[in-house]
């Protein structure tokens, strides 16, 4: 299954006529969003989004049973990265809503293969 990931990696390599310090650099210059969606509560926080389609933060913190704090630092920090949007409504009663953006939905996409065949081994 791995073979057809890595002849895919090689056509766009080849297609995209990018050397190797070219996908260093863009790698690098990825590190740190990398870094924020690997870290915990992240990607649970997005897969359940995925799952859900949206959600509030008391629905978010029941779900994953974090603490309001952390739930709050991460919507932040995945909302700064644009991988979801807060859309709040006007009450009564106030509601706040996040929902996956397009580049969001792509990365859970783009993380479960991953997550599974790391997981595998």
């Amino acid at each position: 299954m791995l073979r057809g990931a890595e002849a895919t990696f090689n056509q766009i390599i080849e297609k995209q006529k990018i050397t190797p310090k070219e996908l260093k650099t863009e790698i690098e210059s990825h590190e740190e969003i990398f870094n924020h969606v690997f870290q915990m509560w992240s990607l649970q926080i997005l897969y359940t989004l995925f799952l859900k389609e949206k959600g509030g933060f008391g629905e978010l913190k029941k779900i994953l049973s974090v603490n309001s704090r952390t739930l709050s630092d991460k919507l932040k920090m995945l909302q700064q990265h644009d991988f979801i949007t807060r859309n709040v409504t006007a009450g009564p009663p106030l509601r706040v809503e996040y929902a996956l953006t397009a580049k969001g939905r792509n990365t859970v996409l783009l993380a479960l293969p991953l997550l599974y065949y790391s997981g595998s081994g």
